[in-house]
């Protein structure tokens, strides 16, 4: 049943009532200003529970996000802070309304749960059409969140609902198959998992097996308590049918934005540290979108916490009054993209007119067998490398740079690579050391120990779209397999995704080629309470499943070829000083 309270210095609707097109009802929070009036409309769908907070869902990034940035917390009593979507404390102030929609299956509304399916993007674009037309409404409906919720604002805008005006998308992927489930080919691990902690602790149907509201007391995971085998019958099993289509069929396609059709205005927020989930949909958005009106923001650090910084709301705010309330503050006027640049010791805001930066002066980097270097110039004799196809690999390192050097933008390498079986996984790692070779790592979305950038590529997916990829993007198919003669070589061109980094004067950069996962240290002791696995250096986004890397196949032995046509090389975007 739904009730209103009046606390806090808003009106509170709880567990709203949203009926699909198909009958169902979903269950949604309103945060309101108490004055009575028409207000634009921050809306947020998806799956992790509306009525259980931040602190008690995630208790380890909440007390690590508030220790050091205590702006996060202040001003708000933080009673109705939430996973990944604003604090309406700090929103209904300012003329908004707040909405939070627990997804089809999931919190308090019934159904079977399919992420990212286009039955989610249909209840979506209902919700949206919803918010639009009630009494508290201005019909200007703009959509907020991070991960989660950003991703499934590339799809719903897709939808051009008539009521949608403007959407933030906090680090969020779009490509279900090259940003989320198979990195290069290669299938990630990480939403098998991610299912396991953060969607079935929270399932419509665990009731009084599930936690209760600390602010409302109402059951988590609604009324009804199911049996484990009701349970499972009411959603997918999610991880075996992302590997049960491992090329991107149309079960991905379906689950991918489609750009044309993505015309809204838009504020796309990306994480230098997001290696192995968000920055890179978050840049393809932006080059690619059919909108005219739209921004690239990219910051560094924890995946949540500039989100919820004076630094990121600010900026949200800026954008959501231009475009929902109307008003002129200059974001007309806004530079296209805004960047924490990152140095090895802090960041340094700057703005630029688009991305790829136009004056990017995109640098080859030889690899060369003999020396392991990486240089400008192209090696002077052929030779080969070889490595344990499912080890450590091979690692090239530059000389001390003679200045401080700026690397901003896309990358890739090529490599020419054979097999002593019939495919490789290759994993391909950007890192920088100090003078001393101490490598330098980085803060990152989840790990606090992670490289520069990473890249990933299954040998048989080597076959890229002429018409999508450039230099420095190639554009994979992954619309069949092409198998390797065993010892034979093939060219490849692998993606690394965008980043950032300001090498110092007398530090060298290095570019690893491996046969699994970057490992920073093989013992850490680094752990958040939503993920399975230590923090080795990857985060959650693992490559380590042996029913898609059987032994067999995948094992033996990666051999590198350098021939004197200088065919081996990393395509780097220096920036001028």
């Amino acid at each position: 049943m739904t009730s209103t309270a009046v606390q806090d210095g808003m009106a509170i609707d709880w567990d709203v009532a949203i009926t699909m097109d198909d009958g169902l009802v979903l269950r949604a929070d309103v945060f309101r200003p108490v004055a009575p009036g028409r207000y634009p409309v921050i809306l947020s769908y998806g799956p992790y529970a509306k009525g259980l907070s931040f602190q008690d869902g995630y208790p380890s990034a909440w007390q690590h996000m508030i220790a050091d940035h205590p702006d996060v917390a202040y001003g708000s009593t933080n009673k109705y802070q939430n996973w990944e979507v604003v604090d309406p404390e700090k929103w209904v102030p300012h003329g908004y309304v707040c909405v939070r929609v627990d997804s089809r299956g999931t919190g308090r509304s019934p159904g079977f749960v399919d992420h990212f399916s286009p039955r989610e993007t249909r209840d979506f674009h209902d919700c949206i059409e919803w918010a639009g037309v009630q009494d508290w409404s201005n019909g200007r409906v703009g959509l907020n969140g991070i991960s989660y919720y950003g991703i499934n604002q590339w799809h719903v805008a897709a939808t051009q609902p008539r009521h949608l005006a403007a959407m933030c998308i906090w680090e969020g992927s779009a490509d279900w198959y090259r940003d989320m489930t198979h990195h290069g080919g290669i299938l990630s691990t990480f939403w098998a998992n991610w299912f396991d902690m953060q969607v079935k602790t929270v399932q419509y149907g665990l009731g009084t097996r599930g936690p209760r509201s600390s602010v409302n007391g109402l059951l988590v995971c609604g009324d009804e308590t199911l049996s484990d085998a009701e349970l499972a019958a009411n959603r997918a099993d999610f991880g075996d049918s992302i590997l049960a289509h491992p090329l991107d069929d149309a079960y991905h396609q379906a689950r991918s934005p489609d750009w044309s059709k993505v015309t809204v205005p838009f504020l796309s927020a990306a994480n230098w540290g997001g290696q192995g989930l968000h920055p890179r949909g978050n840049f393809e958005g932006f080059m690619r979108a059919a909108s005219p009106r739209k921004w690239l923001e990219v910051h560094g650090l924890e995946h949540w916490t500039h989100f919820y910084t004076d630094y990121g709301r600010a900026l949200q705010l800026r954008f959501f009054d231009h475009f929902l309330k109307g008003e002129a503050n200059g974001w007309d006027g806004e530079p296209a993209v805004r960047l924490q640049v990152r140095h090895v010791d802090r960041f340094r805001e700057r703005t630029e007119a688009a991305w790829p930066l136009p004056r990017t002066e995109f640098t080859r980097f030889y690899l060369d067998p003999a020396t392991q270097g990486l240089s400008a110039d192209a090696p002077a004799r052929a030779g080969q490398v070889s490595f344990d196809a499912m080890g450590d690999g091979v690692t090239f390192v530059s000389a001390p740079f003679a200045a401080q050097t700026e690397i901003t933008g896309p990358m890739a390498v090529n490599l020419r690579v054979s097999s002593s079986t019939e495919d490789a996984d290759l994993f391909v790692v950007l890192r920088v050391f100090s003078a001393d070779l101490r490598e330098v790592t980085f803060v990152g979305a989840i790990d606090p120990h992670t490289p520069v950038a990473q890249g990933w590529l299954r040998a048989s997916h080597r076959a890229t779209d002429p018409a999508l990829s450039t230099p420095w993007r190639p554009y994979h198919r992954h619309e069949r397999r092409e198998m390797l003669t065993p010892g034979v070589p093939v060219d490849v061109s692998v993606e690394i995704w965008p980043s950032c980094i300001v090498v110092p004067a007398g530090h060298r950069i290095a570019l690893s080629v491996r046969g699994r996962d970057y490992v920073w240290q093989e013992k850490t002791g680094a752990r958040l309470s939503n993920f399975k696995n230590e923090l080795l250096g990857c985060g959650p986004f693992l490559h380590d499943d042996p029913r898609d890397r059987p032994e067999e196949m995948f094992g033996g032995t990666t051999t590198l070829h350098f021939a004197q046509d200088a065919s081996c090389f990393a395509l780097l975007p220096i920036i001028p000083a």
